[in-house]
C-alpha cells in the first residue's frame, strides 16, 4: 500500500515546464511536480548540493500564463533513469502571498492530476 505523508498537494507537470536559474539565465531542466511548498526538478544541469537558487518558470493557466520566480533551497537530489539527467527535491523559501496565491490556482486548477 502506498502512504502519502507529504503535507502539500503536488500537482503533476503534464506539460513541460522549463525552469531558468533566474541569476544565470540557464535552463536548469523541468518541472516533474510542483506544491506551494516546493518542486521535484528533473534537471539537466549540474546543481550545488544544499544551494540556495532564485528559480523562474512559466505555468500553463486558462486565465493566462502565470509567471513564477521564487527563491529555493535544494534538498536532496537523485540520479534519473537517463544519465544525463537528475531528480532534485527544491523547498521554497521567502514565498510571498501573490506566489503562494498563483501557485495554489495552477496546483487546484480544474484537470488537474495530483501526486
Amino acid at each position: 500500500m502506498n502512504q502519502e505523508f507529504r503535507r502539500a498537494k503536488r500537482r503533476k507537470a503534464s506539460d513541460t515546464i522549463v525552469v531558468t536559474d533566474a541569476m544565470t539565465e540557464r535552463v536548469m531542466g523541468r518541472i516533474g511536480n510542483l506544491s506551494q511548498t516546493g518542486l521535484l526538478l528533473i534537471a539537466s544541469e549540474p546543481l550545488a548540493d544544499d544551494a540556495l537558487y532564485q528559480l523562474h518558470f512559466t505555468l500553463p493557466h486558462e486565465q493566462g500564463p502565470l509567471s513564477i520566480e521564487i527563491g529555493a533551497h535544494l534538498l536532496w537530489m537523485d540520479h534519473a533513469s537517463a544519465r544525463s539527467q537528475l531528480w532534485a527535491g527544491f523547498r521554497f523559501i521567502a514565498l510571498g502571498a501573490e506566489q503562494s496565491r498563483r501557485l495554489r490556482s495552477w496546483i487546484e486548477a480544474p484537470g488537474s492530476h495530483y501526486e
